[in-house]
This record gives structure tokens, C-alpha cells and sequence, in this order.
């Protein structure tokens, strides 16, 4: 089964949001990742930071709503949660450095078998720089990666990055539209295949190593 480019995020996004637990402190990456709130269950609320300094991220507002000085760190307007709070960038991220996130989810261009993170930069193409990423994925709890498996074809699971990295022997865990993975202190382990997807199909989309421990 061939899915859009809509179906694919929505299943991962999807996946992701049964990660979270109640009152979980997260911070969500630009485009996807910030996808997977939308499919919280009724008895789960967790808390969105946002490092350019929003502590209780909420909805994206309607034109009613919609407030040009209210922004996530991707510049999209978005609103405050009830009880949530605005905070300069020393907080921001000091929040970040200091292990009070309890889960940061983040695209990625690579991710490799040892954990290691390939999310900011592609040699020879404008990039306007890595941002607080650096400091997300080292101060986390939980650093999940949710991706499509693969860009053009080409698997964005390696047994090695080649691109720059954001970080390295910290990603725990990676949720693709074809199944789920963990970084254990062993190698990498395939916890999950999708309904839409087959161990075959992973195998030949994966360049890395993987062992299986399906739950």
C-alpha cells in the first residue's frame, strides 16, 4: 500500500503520541514532530515547551485568536495553555540543559545503530544554523526521532552517519511510518512493524544492523 506524504506523518505522529505520559514536560521539533499532540488520549495532558521560551504550548489559533506575539520556535503563531507561561532564552534554556524535559522529539536527515543524530546540516547547502538543537537532545530524558524511513528512496536509518552531527550515543528511540526502533547499549533493536509495512520491506529500506525484539 502506497501512502501520501499526509497519511505517512499522521501514522507516525500517531505513534509518537503514545509515548507521552501524563504531565510529561515535552519539547517538540519543528514540522512532525509538533504533529503528534493532535492524537493525545482524553486522560493524557502533557506540558509543550517551546525553546524560544513558551512553557504551555497550546492549540494553533483561529483567526479570532491568532496572536502575531504568541510564537513557537519554528516563528508559527500558536496559544498558551492554561497555567502556562512566557520566559526569556536563559530560562528557556536552562530548562533545556538541566534535565527538566522529560522528552524531546525531532526530525532527522540520519540517524545511525550507535544513537548518534544528523538533523541540521546537508555540506554544501544553506542552512541557517542548528539552533537549540544541541541543547535539547543533551539535556532530554527521552529522545525519540520521528521520520519518514526514508528520503527519495534512500534509507535515513545507517549503521553510520555521514552528514554533520547534532549529537552523538543519545537518541533512544526512532518511529517511523514502517515500525519502531530502540538504541539499547548493544546496538539497535527493531521493537515494532507497522500494519503498513513488512520485516522484508524494513530490511531492504534500513542500512544499519538491526536486531529483533518484537513486543
Amino acid at each position: 500500500m502506497e501512502l501520501s506524504k499526509e497519511q505517512t506523518q499522521e501514522i507516525i505522529a500517531r505513534r509518537v503520541a503514545q509515548e507521552f505520559h501524563h504531565g510529561d514536560v515535552v519539547t517538540l521539533g519543528i514540522g512532525l514532530p509538533t504533529k503528534a499532540v493532535q492524537y493525545l488520549p482524553p486522560d493524557v495532558k502533557i506540558v509543550v515547551q517551546s525553546e524560544n521560551g513558551v512553557l504551555g504550548v497550546g492549540d494553533y489559533p483561529d483567526e479570532n485568536s491568532a496572536d502575531a506575539r504568541i510564537i513557537n520556535a519554528g516563528g508559527t503563531m500558536v496559544t498558551l495553555s492554561e497555567g502556562g507561561c512566557f520566559m526569556d532564552s536563559f530560562m528557556a534554556f536552562a530548562m533545556m540543559r538541566g534535565g527538566h524535559i522529560d522528552i524531546t522529539v525531532l526530525g532527522a536527515l540520519q540517524v545511525d545503530a550507535e544513537g548518534n543524530l544528523a538533523n541540521w546540516c546537508i555540506p554544501g547547502k544553506f542552512t541557517p544554523g542548528m539552533g537549540g538543537a544541541m541543547d535539547l537532545v543533551v539535556g532530554t530524558k527521552k529522545l525519540i526521532v520521528a521520520m519518514e524511513h526514508t528520503a527519495k528512496g534512500a534509507p535515513k536509518i545507517v549503521q553510520k552517519c555521514t552528514l554533520p552531527l547534532t549529537v552523538a550515543h543519545k537518541v533512544n528511540m526512532i518511529i517511523t511510518e514502517k515500525g519502531g526502533f530502540e538504541i539499547r547499549p548493544d546496538g539497535l533493536y527493531l521493537t515494532e512493524i507497522s500494519p503498513y509495512s513488512s520485516l522484508e520491506d524494513i530490511r531492504q529500506t534500513t542500512d544499519a544492523d538491526f536486531q529483533i525484539d518484537i513486543k
